[in-house]
C-alpha cells in the first residue's frame, strides 16, 4: 500500500522559524568581536595578561562560530537536489556540533596555560587589564543582546547567545581580577581567573554540545516525547494505532517524522482529509514533515522490527 508524503508548505500554517532578521545580528556580531579580539591581544600582550589573551582566544573562537552559523543559515535556503533531497538544512545541525567542540578544545588550551602561567608567574599591568575587559562587557551584552529574543527557537542562535552572554560574565570577571591585582599586585589572580573562565565556558558549552550530538545522531529532539506524539495521532477520527514511529531533527529548526498509521477500512477512502489533520496536528507540535504509511486492521505489518 503506498505511502503518504506531506510537507510544512503545502499548509497555511507554518510553525518553522523565520530567522532572516538575524543575519544582521550575526554581523554585528562578527564586526564588533572582530574588532574587539584585536584589542584584547595586543592589549594582553602589553600587559601580559593571560586571562586577556586567553578571553581573546576565546572570542575569536566566537568569530568563528558565529561566522559558521550564519553560513549555515544562508545554506539552508539553498534548493534541494538529486543528491541532497533535504537541501542543506542539517548544515546547522553540524555547525552547532562544531562549535561546542571548538569551545572544549578552547577551553583546554585556557587551562594548560593557566597551569603553566601559575609555576611561572608574571608582572600584570592590572589597570590596562580592567579597562579592557571593561570594554568586553560592553560587547558582549550588546551581542547577547541581540539573540536574546530568539535564543529558544534555534540551537545555533542559544549557541550564539550563551557565547556571548558567557563573555560579558568572563569580562566582568576580568576587570575584577584587572583592579584587585592594580591594589595588591597579586599576579597569581591573573591565571586563578583563567581557570574560573574554562570552568564558566564548560559549564555554558555542555548542553550545547549534549544537544547538537543527538540531533547529529538523528534522536528525538529535546523537547519533544514520542508518546505524547503518539497520543496526539491517535486522537484523529479512523486512526485505530500509530506504531513504527520516528522523529528526528531535518534541521535545528525544522523536524521530521514517519510512522505506520492503522486505519479503519471503512474510513481508508477518506485517507487524504486524514493526512490533513495529522498534518495540522503535527504543525502544532513543531514537525514541519511528515511521511504516513497507513495499513488497514486485519494487515500484518511486515516490515522488521515493527513496533
Amino acid at each position: 500500500m503506498s505511502a503518504g508524503h506531506d510537507h510544512s508548505g503545502h499548509h497555511h500554517h507554518d510553525h518553522a522559524p523565520k530567522l532572516d532578521h538575524l543575519n544582521a545580528a550575526f554581523i554585528w556580531g562578527i564586526i564588533l568581536n572582530s574588532a574587539f579580539v584585536v584589542i584584547e591581544v595586543v592589549a594582553g600582550l602589553y600587559t601580559h595578561s593571560l586571562s586577556l589573551l586567553t578571553d581573546a582566544g576565546h572570542n575569536l573562537s566566537d568569530v568563528a562560530s558565529l561566522a559558521l552559523a550564519l553560513l549555515a543559515f544562508k545554506l539552508t535556503k539553498v534548493n534541494a537536489n538529486d543528491n541532497y533531497t533535504y537541501g542543506y538544512k542539517r548544515s546547522t545541525i553540524i555547525v552547532s556540533f562544531f562549535n561546542a567542540v571548538i569551545l572544549f578544545v578552547a577551553v583546554g588550551f585556557i587551562i594548560y596555560e593557566a597551569i603553566m602561567r601559575f609555576m611561572h608567574t608574571e608582572t600584570v599591568a592590572g589597570g590596562t587589564m580592567a579597562w579592557v575587559a571593561f570594554i568586553g562587557i560592553g560587547i558582549n551584552a550588546f551581542t547577547a543582546w541581540l539573540f536574546v529574543k530568539d535564543k529558544d527557537t534555534d540551537l545555533n542562535v542559544k549557541g550564539a547567545y550563551l557565547h556571548m552572554a558567557v563573555d560579558a560574565i568572563v569580562s566582568f570577571g576580568v576587570v575584577i581580577s584587572g583592579l584587585v591585582i592594580y591594589f595588591t599586585k597579586l599576579y597569581w589572580i591573573d591565571s586563578a581567573v583563567s581557570l574560573i573562565i574554562a570552568i564558566v565556558i564548560l559549564r555554558g558549552t555542555w548542553s550545547l554540545l549534549k544537544d547538537s550530538l543527538r540531533l547529529e545522531m538523528d534522536g528525538v529532539p529535546k523537547a519533544m516525547e514520542l508518546e505524547k506524539i503518539k497520543a496526539e495521532l491517535m486522537k484523529c477520527k479512523g486512526i485505530i494505532d500509530v506504531h513504527h514511529m520516528h522523529v528526528w531533527a531535518l534541521s535545528t529548526t525544522e523536524n521530521a517524522l514517519t510512522a505506520h498509521l492503522v486505519i479503519n477500512s471503512e474510513l481508508l477512502p477518506t485517507f487524504n482529509s486524514i493526512k490533513k489533520d495529522l498534518r495540522h496536528r503535527l504543525q502544532h507540535m513543531d514537525i514541519n514533515h511528515a511521511t504516513f504509511e497507513p495499513e488497514i486492521e486485519e494487515e500484518d505489518c511486515k516490515q522488521l522490527n515493527c513496533d
